[in-house]
């Protein structure tokens, strides 16, 4: 018993687990309204792995344990220059679109929206990000990790031009 709560201790320990958002959305049935749940979970290590998960359920914990866990399945490796990210980018996702630019450190992270978690999460402490089209957290969240997906260090765009 003991060892299971050390595990779930130091897997908690290991990823920074971050709720962007949850829906509650009603169903009118006969007695009533039938309420449901979902919600978008961003977790990373903030050493440049980074996911987002969706969960749905009839509760609230349970939409958000889902979600979680989606995440943590969906992660993916991000290119980080130093605390920052390597160049401008642009990410989109259907109508979210997103623009990132790096920044000299000691500036922070002046993003918002679903652009704050996911970018903290990945381990990025200065930015500069803009939301373009949509305010949809979802979208914008999938485009912030586009944004991040289309990242390429010095060191690989000097490979593919040679």
């Amino acid at each position: 018993m003991s060892k299971e709560k050390e595990f779930s201790r130091d897997s908690q320990s290991e990823f920074d687990e971050r709720v962007v958002f949850v829906n509650r959305c009603a169903k009118v049935v006969k007695g009533g309204r039938r309420f449901s749940f979902s919600a978008v979970v961003v977790v990373g290590d903030r050493e440049g792995r980074v996911g987002f998960g969706f969960g749905k359920a009839n509760e609230v914990s349970d939409a958000i344990r889902k979600g979680g866990d989606s995440a943590k399945k969906a992660m993916v490796r991000v290119k980080l220059s130093g605390k920052t990210i390597p160049h401008e980018v642009i990410g989109c996702c259907d109508g979210g679109r997103v623009l990132l630019k790096p920044a000299p450190d000691g500036t922070g992270l002046i993003v918002g929206g679903g652009m704050r978690p996911v970018l903290e999460a990945a381990g990025v402490r200065d930015a500069v990000g803009k939301s373009l089209g949509s305010k949809n957290r979802l979208n914008v969240v999938k485009a912030t990790l586009d944004a991040l997906n289309q990242l390429r260090s010095a060191e690989e765009i000097a490979a593919a031009r040679a």
